[in-house]
Order: C-alpha cells, then sequence, then structure tokens
C-alpha cells in the first residue's frame, strides 16, 4: 500500500482539475487570455511578424511537423486555431484537391487574412470557420484530423470546446497536440505565466474529454511536445 502513495499523490491532483473543470464547465480557466484576439483593431501583420519567423521553433520545423500528422491526400483536417495560416496552406497541400481543411479561428481579423492567403495561393480547399471560446463550429463526424498547436493553452473553456471538437471528429480520428513545455526551473519565466498548466494535466483533460493517448514524437521538437489522441 505505501509503494502506491507516491502514484496517488501524482494522480489525485490531476482528478481533482478535470472533476472542478468537468463541474464548472462554463467558468472560463484564465479570463482575459484570448481579449487581444478579439480586438477589431487587431494588427495582423505584427502577429505574422511574432508567429511566422526561424527563430520560433515550430516555424522553423514545420515542415517535419507536417509530415509527423500523417496527413494523406484527401482527407478533412481542422487547423484549430489557425492564427495567420502559419500551417494552414501546408495541410491544403498535404491532403491535395479532394481534400480539406477547415481553418479554425475566433479572430476576425484572421480570418480575414487566411481567406485571402487561400484565394492567393489558388487553394479552393480551404474553408475558414469562425468559431467561439467555446465551440470550435464544426459539423459532426466531419474531419479525420484536429490539430492543435501551441493553443491549447488559450482554450478558456476546455471541457466544453474539446466536447464539440469529439463531435466534429468522425471516430477514430486523430487529435494532435503540440503545446509548450512547463517545466519548473527550466521553463521561461513567461511561459510559466502565460501557459496555465503543464502537458500531463492537458493530457488528463483531453483523455476525459473522449480520447485516448496514442502517440508522441519526443525527438522533433525541445520547447514543446508533440502528442497524439484518437477519437474514442
Amino acid at each position: 500500500m505505501a509503494a502506491g502513495l507516491p502514484i496517488m499523490k501524482r494522480i489525485l491532483p490531476l482528478l481533482l482539475i478535470i472533476t472542478s473543470s468537468t463541474i464548472a464547465q462554463d467558468a472560463s480557466v484564465k479570463p482575459g487570455i484570448n481579449d487581444k484576439f478579439l480586438d477589431p483593431k487587431l494588427n495582423v501583420e505584427e502577429w505574422t511578424k511574432k508567429f511566422e519567423t526561424e527563430s520560433r521553433e515550430i516555424f522553423h520545423q514545420r515542415d517535419k511537423i507536417v509530415a509527423e500528422t500523417g496527413l494523406k491526400p484527401g482527407m478533412a483536417m481542422a487547423d484549430i486555431g489557425a492564427g495567420t495560416g502559419l500551417f494552414t496552406l501546408h495541410f491544403a497541400q498535404a491532403v491535395g484537391e479532394s481534400g480539406k481543411v477547415y481553418a479554425v479561428e475566433i479572430a476576425k481579423n484572421f480570418i480575414e487574412h487566411i481567406k485571402a492567403r487561400a484565394s492567393s495561393a489558388h487553394a479552393s480547399n480551404v474553408q475558414t470557420v469562425l468559431g467561439t471560446g467555446k465551440s470550435v463550429e464544426l459539423p459532426e463526424a466531419s474531419i479525420d484530423l484536429a490539430f492543435i498547436c501551441d493553443v491549447y493553452h488559450h482554450f478558456e473553456y476546455p471541457q466544453t470546446t474539446l466536447a464539440t471538437l469529439h463531435k466534429a471528429l468522425k471516430p477514430g480520428g486523430t487529435l494532435v497536440l503540440i503545446d509548450f513545455k512547463r517545466i519548473p526551473g527550466q521553463t521561461s519565466d513567461f511561459i510559466m505565466k502565460h501557459v496555465r498548466a503543464g502537458q500531463e494535466v492537458f493530457e488528463a483533460e483531453i483523455t476525459a474529454a473522449g480520447f485516448e493517448k496514442t502517440g508522441e514524437v519526443k525527438d522533433l521538437l525541445k520547447e514543446n511536445y508533440f502528442v497524439r489522441f484518437t477519437r474514442k
């Protein structure tokens, strides 16, 4: 019995977080985190410079990240929190003309930017979707894969949003989560304050929402983790 105590000490806090989150689904876990993106005066050019720079790990490794998702021609996928469209056109190329990419965003200015970007690239398989703080606003069983990169920590209502994502994914569909490692003593102060929890907590929330962890890519990223889940 004593040997099991360390494990219980690790699991109990996670269970408490999940239980509290499930009971209070309408309570924001981080109020105001998305206010700047909802501002009608959002400067897309400014955010493009921040998001799409070689010094940003996920931008530098974008081609390898797309390859690791396992997307194939003809698949339908959702780029959740697509931002400036950093990955969107890469996904459009991966699924081909017979596939579909839903670029989901809560920021209207980003939506318009992605529309223009897709039009310039003649990527007719890209469809923008204006989501909300509680819903990805996708049709039921409409996608084979959902991609959430450095965005999950911006989910104000994770359980409510995950429920809509679970519904949008086809049974057996894949959810790819990439987010910042949050390790006290190693992670920067900015990330420690900005990102509300670490990998274990985020994984626990996602599995509690009806997903099963099925894999992890460990050798590609240093500042982020890359985890795969399957929709039950």
